[in-house]
């Protein structure tokens, strides 16, 4: 922990906030005085109970035992120092430092999110291979919304007015919440968050920020830390911003698409393209890959109930596995570009996906499609939107897709797909016990 102490003494830190992605990506942990921490360091003092892995979205757990041990023991967080960062927003100096976690043996927690993505890293590395990512992330900015039966509203901008219309990059339509991306790029720039370009999506006051491309952990990282930073940046102009898939009925959804390559680790150079500069197998066995186990993965690409209102044919999202070059309607799009940046886009998961396991089920596919050497279907040079819905419809389904599938289960870990089985499916019940506005204003006095 070399950097540790330094970081704090040098910004005279007094309070650290020591972050621990969950299954749904909420970072859950502790908030430590400086001398506390440091004293932690030393003592394997920083700890938190396992059952925090197995917490749902609604702050329940499953009654499951077998995901967790029934004596709910503690782990020990043990901070990533390349993670540290000062935290912009608060008056008093505060770092926030992601933790791995492992238990009194040194062992990793294994259903831990980060330790799930470090595993599929590994499984590259063991290949000489090294994955290349960058993220992009949408969302929108919404009225404040304290009543959850009230359906959401776009902001009011800098004119008095609340966008109306859609306005797909439109330059004036984002200049509307300048007050709130400067402060965005404020504490991105502070917390060296490496944000990319910044575009008005097609929703209304829907917002998407592009990352460049790096180190899938570091990404995933960083993916974490923004999403905390854009809420908090919104909360100061009493704006929301959300990153649900699908918050409002009539506009479109969020999605987070991931870019990807893989490298020769040796060489660093790109596998995805021939010595022709035309596609390689190994890229095209990675796309095959992606066709063959995305819906089994589907999961961990859109985690929760609303995320699969968000796949829908009338909207940019895809509905399909189908793959295609500068194809904007397809599952998996190859961007054009030169040689050396030729990559696929996952254009499936949901702004609302835990960053950690969807880079983690998207790698994962495309390793599995590299080592069983399969080859994807035709590129599709015309709408996929007018074939058939082959992507799972529901979470119940998606689950049940994960829990079956070997390959993924011997990528992913056992343990870490019982738990999510378990998580989700607690976390689906849930939502059938409510009744719907829906329900109540078209069967009351009807049926």
């Amino acid at each position: 922990m070399s950097r540790l102490r330094p970081f704090i003494e040098q910004h005279r830190v007094t309070e650290v906030e020591c972050l621990v992605p969950d299954i749904n990506g909420i970072a859950r942990g502790k908030i430590l005085p400086d001398d506390k921490f440091l004293r932690g360091l030393a003592t394997r003092g920083l700890r938190v109970p396992e059952s925090i892995f197995i917490q749902t979205v609604t702050g329940t757990y499953p009654l499951e035992e077998t995901v967790s041990n029934p004596a709910v023991i503690d782990v020990t967080m043990v901070p990533d120092e390349d993670s540290i960062r000062i935290v912009p927003w608060y008056e008093e100096p505060t770092a926030q430092v992601i933790c791995d976690c492992q238990y009194a043996d040194g062992s990793p927690v294994e259903v831990a999110a980060r330790h799930v993505l470090r595993r599929v890293l590994d499984a590259y590395a063991e290949r000489g291979w090294r994955p290349i990512v960058a993220p992009e992330l949408e969302f929108f900015l919404v009225r404040i919304n304290t009543d959850p039966d009230y359906p959401l509203e776009p902001p009011i901008g800098r004119s008095g007015r609340p966008e109306t219309g859609r306005q797909a990059f439109g330059i004036d339509a984002v200049n509307e919440f300048d007050p709130i991306f400067e402060d965005v790029y404020d504490y991105c720039e502070a917390m060296d968050l490496d944000v990319d370009t910044l575009s008005h999506e097609a929703g209304a006051a829907q917002i998407e920020i592009n990352f460049n491309h790096g180190d899938a952990l570091d990404l995933a990282d960083q993916v974490l830390m923004f999403k905390r930073t854009v809420r908090e940046a919104a909360l100061r102009h009493n704006v929301y911003a959300t990153f649900m898939a699908k918050p409002m009925q009539h506009e479109p959804g969020s999605a987070m698409h991931l870019h990807q390559s893989v490298v020769d680790a040796a060489t660093g150079r790109n596998l995805f393209a021939g010595a022709d500069g035309r596609d390689s197998d190994a890229l095209l066995s990675f796309i095959g890959g992606l066709q063959t186990y995305a819906p089994a993965a589907m999961s961990l690409f859109a985690p929760n109930v609303n995320s699969y209102r968000r796949l829908d044919p009338m909207t940019d999202a895809p509905i399909n596995v189908h793959w295609g070059h500068d194809n904007r309607t397809v599952g998996f799009r190859v961007p054009l570009d030169e040689p050396d940046a030729r990559r696929v886009e996952n254009r499936i998961a949901g702004a609302d996906c835990n960053p950690y396991l969807m880079i983690a089920g998207s790698l994962a596919c495309g390793l599995l499609g590299m080592t069983e050497r399969l080859m994807p279907t035709d590129p599709i040079t015309a709408s996929a939107k007018k074939l058939p819905f082959t992507l799972p419809r529901h979470l119940w389904d998606s689950l049940e897709q994960l829990n079956r599938s070997a390959p993924l289960r011997r990528v992913l870990g056992d343990r870490f797909v019982d738990t999510m089985w378990y998580v989700k499916l607690d976390e689906y019940d849930a939502y059938n016990r409510v009744i719907s506005s829906w329900e109540r204003e078209n069967l009351l006095l009807n049926v």
